[in-house]
C-alpha cells in the first residue's frame, strides 16, 4: 500500500485527482488579466481626484482586489506546476522499475 498524505475516510474514490489541467489553464489566463487590471486601476487611481465621477477610494479598492487576486493566481500557478512536475517524476520512476 502506498503512503498517502491523508488517511482515507472511506468515502472518497481511490483514484480521485485534482483538476490540475483546469487549474493550470485558469491560473495562466487570469493571472495576467489581474496583473493588468491592477496596473490599469493603479494608474487610474493615481490620476483620480476627489471630484471625479469615480473617486480615488473605489479605485484603490479595485486596485487592491486585482493585486490580491493576481497574487493568488500566481501562487496557484506555481503550486500546480510543482504538482504536475512531481507527478511526472514519480510516474517516470514507477515506469522505470
Amino acid at each position: 500500500m502506498s503512503r498517502a498524505r491523508h488517511a482515507r475516510t472511506g468515502t472518497e474514490p481511490i483514484t480521485a485527482l485534482s483538476a490540475l489541467r483546469l487549474r493550470l489553464l485558469l491560473s495562466a489566463v487570469f493571472a495576467p488579466l489581474f496583473v493588468a487590471g491592477a496596473i490599469v486601476f493603479g494608474v487610474w487611481w493615481g490620476r483620480a481626484e476627489q471630484g471625479d465621477a469615480i473617486g480615488p477610494d473605489p479605485l484603490r479598492v479595485a486596485t487592491l482586489i486585482c493585486a490580491v487576486l493576481a497574487v493568488v493566481a500566481l501562487i496557484d500557478l506555481v503550486v500546480v506546476i510543482r504538482r504536475r512536475r512531481s507527478a511526472a517524476r514519480s510516474a517516470s520512476r514507477s515506469a522505470s522499475r
